[in-house]
């Protein structure tokens, strides 16, 4: 059952469009739609979902795609083809992200094992009153209107166009060495963007020639070139990127003013001197005759440093989370504890930006174990040893660390969500 609003390319689409004939000798203006391949996985983006789902400002990098098509009035179908396994995923994105009156102009069709295929479904999806045909890249979300009308206004006065922008750097020729070979003329070098459009005729001749030879290409351009129809240029734009690796994604994420979102806490935590007993300090066995009391190894570096990212993460204090009275943390290694808070933090897509920390201590001189103490706690954290500081000060013989009763610490620690 295909919910309302959205077609399947299983059902007949709905006959919405209409006919802006005017007088005789007028031509009929032609119809647009456009069709958004996202059946691909994008591996080099490096994430466990495909990257047209992730985030972009609030929203999934396809819905901005669609949303961007969806403003202009000149396209009246939108094909996205899916794979069938996210057909109830695409389903429920586009319900929840899209306005009920205009769901109806929206069809899903199958995606391939190759893009050539997945635009080819989609192809044969739209309905037969589109008579101008754009293919647009789904990871491509930053595109502008009037750069879809201009693509528009080149397949009616080309036949076929792609968006394009020059090659402003110097290109080398290298060998499988690595080694160049030739510096290449730049001249009339382009990158090729999307969309990528044609007469519906003429994209229809294009993969009846592909098929009939065996042929596979990059991009619908190079359909239409071993075909033998001309593509003409329309000016593409730097900000018409497309997301592919995880690069791409922060500077589309600042190109649309989005700023990491930054999580500060602050931690802190005191124990007692106590004789028999070993001192611990940020997962490192200091030689001490005497140690800190507590239920756990009372190392008040790493408690300190938990508090700090459970407070940024608003997940209250040491104390919910590892309770003395759980026989599960006697004695247990502070550091333990300490991934796992930090793993509360990388549950939610926090990395560490850097963690501040200072030892109140009289006595031992603990200038000599301050290094280690970085590693083990950078090491718990998943994070490089550059994140961590750590400083240790006396309070020149004064309260209770001034009289050697105790040790404290304090942390503080900014979580960043890229």
């Amino acid at each position: 059952m295909v919910p309302s609003g959205i077609q399947d390319s299983a059902y007949s689409p709905p006959h919405f469009f209409y006919c802006r004939c005017q007088v005789s000798g007028v031509r009929c203006q032609q119809k647009a739609g456009v069709i958004l391949p996202a059946a691909g996985f994008g591996t080099r983006m490096e994430s466990n979902q495909p990257k047209q789902f992730l985030e972009l400002a609030g929203e999934p990098i396809l819905i901005r795609t669609v949303k961007a098509f969806l403003e202009n009035p000149e396209i009246h179908c939108i094909v996205v083809a899916v794979a069938a396994d996210r057909h109830e995923q695409v389903t429920a994105l586009l319900e929840q992200n899209i306005s009920p009156e205009k769901l109806d102009k929206i069809l899903l069709a199958r995606g391939g094992a190759t893009r050539q295929q997945s635009v080819k479904s989609g192809f044969d999806t739209l309905p037969g009153e589109i008579e101008l045909v754009l293919v647009h890249d789904a990871a491509r979300p930053l595109i502008r209107t009037d750069l879809i009308e201009d693509c528009l206004e080149g397949v009616r006065e080309h036949g076929a166009v792609i968006a394009a922008v020059p090659v402003n750097d110097t290109l080398k020729l290298v060998d499988t060495n690595d080694t160049i070979v030739q510096t290449i003329d730049r001249a009339g070098i382009y990158r090729a963007q999307t969309p990528q459009g044609a007469q519906r005729h003429l994209l229809e001749q294009a993969y009846q020639v592909a098929e009939r030879d065996g042929f596979t290409g990059t991009d619908e351009a190079s359909l239409l070139e071993h075909a033998g129809i001309p593509v003409a240029i329309v000016s593409g734009e730097e900000q018409n990127m497309k997301i592919t690796r995880p690069g791409d994604l922060k500077i589309a994420r600042c190109l649309l003013g989005e700023h990491p979102m930054i999580r500060i806490g602050h931690g802190f935590d005191a124990h007692r001197l106590v004789r028999d007993r070993p001192l611990i300090l940020g997962g490192e066995t200091i030689d001490f005759p005497m140690g800190l009391l507590g239920h756990s190894d009372a190392d008040v570096l790493s408690h300190a440093l938990i508090d700090a990212i459970l407070g940024a993460l608003g997940e209250g204090d040491i104390g919910r989370h590892f309770p003395d009275s759980d026989d599960r943390y006697k004695d247990i290694n502070s550091l333990h504890l300490l991934e796992h808070a930090f793993g509360l933090a990388a549950d939610k897509g926090y990395s560490m930006g850097n963690a501040d920390l200072t030892i109140i201590c009289q006595r031992p001189k603990l200038a000599p174990h301050l290094e280690q103490m970085q590693h083990n706690l950078a090491g718990a954290c998943n994070s490089p040893i550059t994140t961590i500081n750590i400083k240790a000060t006396t309070t020149e013989k004064m309260g209770y660390t001034g009289r050697g009763e105790g040790i404290s610490a304090h942390a503080v620690v900014l979580l960043r969500k890229a």
